[in-house]
């Protein structure tokens, strides 16, 4: 079988590659490699998946075109600077979403001056977020944090995102002490509207540009087709919106979760395409409201290698060991023991039976955990300032999602029976959280849905149509497996 298509995703520990062809102008998957990840030099670990591509039949042609993704240069450190401190939280949790950022730090008007200035030289971001103030109202906090900025003497970019009358004065701050920066439109001009995508698309722009300087990842640039490096969360993120709202030919398949479990992060990511619909009014405040029809979360300290002893300090080893039905003290103390070799050797497969177990234990613990973070919940309780009663349901509704794509290493290998342990296991117990009340599990055991995220935006409905047939789906039409 030959290729046209071959999309990269350089991580961490490894390098993926998917290859494709185009039969009759239609997508088909051709096969899947990959090699170890090769952080010194990446061309080596490119070559080497290339090998492994065809060593297993498969045969590249001349004019094939080259699309990757990373998540190796583990994302921009930002820290966020606005007014008020929940709504700064939320523009930059929003902006950051697949942009290729990570937000390290939240600080408002309600942080003394001189701890704004410390946490500024001490995280030495790559890039800030400027933000603070509706259009028309607050213009003060922004020139405050623009003087702060300088003199905290750091080298990053500066996004400035805020009030639109205050940003010609903070560009002229930055111009005249020569600080990088870029102006776009607030992130957030209304109390009810949040306008996140310019502000995304300049911090991915710096993402593609720390690839470039980053030793190695600079020839990732010179191999692709389309001269971009897209972050492997933001093509997950983008294949699922592709697949739920579907594209100009294809009708997407409604409201869909997927749920990425990797070495280092758990990411959840939730497409509910009918809030498009609602009205300014009907999603409510910004800030506390999670009615935008895309929303990812990221758990940092929930990962099955590089963070495994996330998940055990998160629920305790008795509470990771509890979702394979063990309760045992002895136990407790491997699981730990297991957990802290994981992280310094992050390459490890699990070998004998117990730690598969442990693997199975770790990967249901930190699916339930992320997803109920991700999800919203009824309140227990009455909050008369947020007009909230017993039995409303808050944050995000999940509740009617039908269809579950499971993403990840575990996923890829292993059983079936495992896979669909972990998914079963992981929903079991919703409690108060609004998760699916009868989800349809899908495994993405080819791992093609980030492969599928970064070819959408040159073959979106050939993308939309093949993800349809690969994950067994009708737009609008609700099959089972």
């Amino acid at each position: 079988m030959h290729a046209d298509l071959l999309v990269f995703d350089v991580g961490s520990t490894y390098t993926k590659l998917t290859a494709f062809r185009l039969k009759q102008g239609e997508l088909e998957f051709a096969a899947r490699s990959q090699a170890p990840t090769t952080i010194a030099d990446i061309e080596t670990g490119l070559a080497n998946a290339r090998q492994a591509l065809a060593a297993s039949g498969v045969r590249v042609s001349d004019e094939a075109k080259v699309f990757s993704t990373s998540s190796a240069a583990g994302g921009l450190r930002m820290v966020a600077l606005g007014y008020m401190p929940r709504v700064t939280a939320k523009a930059a949790k929003e902006v950051a979403m697949s942009a290729g950022a990570r937000v390290l730090e939240i600080i408002s008007h309600e942080d003394l001056p001189e701890y704004r200035l410390e946490v500024l030289r001490e995280i030495k971001p790559d890039i800030v977020l400027l933000a603070g103030g509706t259009d028309g109202g607050d213009q003060q906090s922004l020139i405050e944090n623009a003087h702060i900025i300088v003199q905290a003497g750091i080298k990053a970019v500066i996004i400035i995102a805020g009030n639109k009358e205050a940003q010609n004065q903070v560009a002229e701050i930055f111009t005249s002490c020569n600080i990088p920066h870029i102006r776009v439109p607030n992130v957030m001009p209304t109390i009810h509207e949040l306008k996140v995508k310019p502000a995304r698309e300049a911090i991915h722009e710096q993402f593609i540009k720390q690839i470039t300087q980053a030793k190695g990842l600079n020839k990732l640039l010179n191999i692709v087709s389309n001269k971009k490096v897209m972050p492997t969360p933001g093509a997950v993120l983008l294949g699922a919106e592709m697949l739920a709202k579907g594209t100009f030919q294809e009708e997407g398949v409604g409201d869909v979760i997927v749920i990425d479990i990797g070495g280092a992060t758990t990411d959840i990511h939730s497409v509910l395409p009918d809030l498009e619909k609602l009205t300014i009014e009907e999603k409510g405040l910004v800030v506390t409201n999670e009615k935008q029809p895309s929303y990812r979360t990221v758990e940092g300290n929930l990962g099955l290698r590089v963070s495994a002893t996330g998940i055990v300090e998160t629920i305790g080893p008795l509470g990771v060991l509890a979702k394979i039905g063990c309760n045992s003290e002895e136990l407790a103390d491997q699981l730990s023991a297991y957990t802290e070799y994981l992280e310094q050797n992050p390459g490890h497969i699990s070998q004998s039976p117990q730690e598969k177990q442990f693997d199975l234990a770790l990967a249901i613990s930190a699916i339930e955990v992320a997803l109920k973070r991700h999800a919203g919940y009824v309140a227990q309780d009455f909050n008369p300032v947020m007009g909230i009663m017993p039995g409303t349901p808050v944050g995000r509704d999940l509740r009617r999602v039908d269809y579950v794509i499971a993403v990840g290493g575990i996923f890829t290998h292993g059983t079936l029976a495992d896979k669909q342990f972990i998914l079963a296991e992981a929903f079991k117990n919703p409690g108060i959280s609004l998760l699916p009340l009868k989800p349809q599990f899908i495994i993405d055991e080819q791992y093609l849905l980030y492969a599928l995220g970064a070819l959408g935006p040159q073959y979106a409905d050939r993308c939309g149509r093949f993800a349809k047939k690969y994950f067994n789906l009708k737009g609008n039409e609700h099959e089972t497996n």
